[in-house]
């Protein structure tokens, strides 16, 4: 956020069930998590409350943070090769109104050596991250292509972001002073 000059007054971590539906495609569970998070924050009439949920979709498979080395590691091994899309959902609540968006990226992960995946394994980068991976750190080196938002991949749409944040009535590109 920093990078669109945004300093938060406050950050709180929503407290919501992070489970799938049964039979949840990704995009709409993306979709969904971002915005039950935006509801579950409490915050006064006027706050501006921004919440967003990334998610890794291999075909109709969602990939979430693992939960331990081995997840990460049968995440990795399914995205080698192959391409993948990261979904991003962005909300956005102030008062009772909710402004909410989705960006879907394609991305190609090259095929892993036992030695890359290894060395990307210890060095614990992967947690905490949709898919196993985070495109900003190490496995930078994984990617050799992507088709849409960069900062989407990373977990944060900027454009978007902004786009949701002035419609909230927040004076993005005025003197905030």
């Amino acid at each position: 956020m920093a990078q669109i000059g945004i300093l938060p007054d406050d950050i709180r971590a929503p407290d919501i069930d992070e489970t799938p539906l049964k039979t949840e495609l990704p995009r709409p569970y993306c979709a969904r998590m971002a915005v039950e998070k935006a509801r579950a924050v409490q915050a006064d009439s006027d706050d501006i409350v921004l919440c967003a949920d990334t998610t890794v979709a291999l075909g109709r498979r969602i990939l979430g943070k693992p939960d331990d080395a081995g997840q990460a590691t049968q995440f990795l091994l399914a995205l080698s090769g192959r391409r993948h899309r990261v979904i991003t959902a962005v909300a956005v609540r102030r008062g009772d109104r909710v402004w909410q968006r989705d960006v879907v990226t394609t991305v190609q992960m090259k095929r892993l050596s036992d030695e890359e995946l290894n060395a990307y394994l210890a060095s614990a980068d992967w947690q905490g991250k949709a898919g196993g991976y985070g495109i900003q750190g190490l496995a930078g080196a994984f990617i050799p292509w992507i088709n849409g938002s960069f900062t989407g991949v990373v977990g944060l749409p900027l454009a978007e972001t902004a786009g949701l944040l002035q419609a909230a009535g927040y004076p993005l590109w005025k003197d905030r002073t």
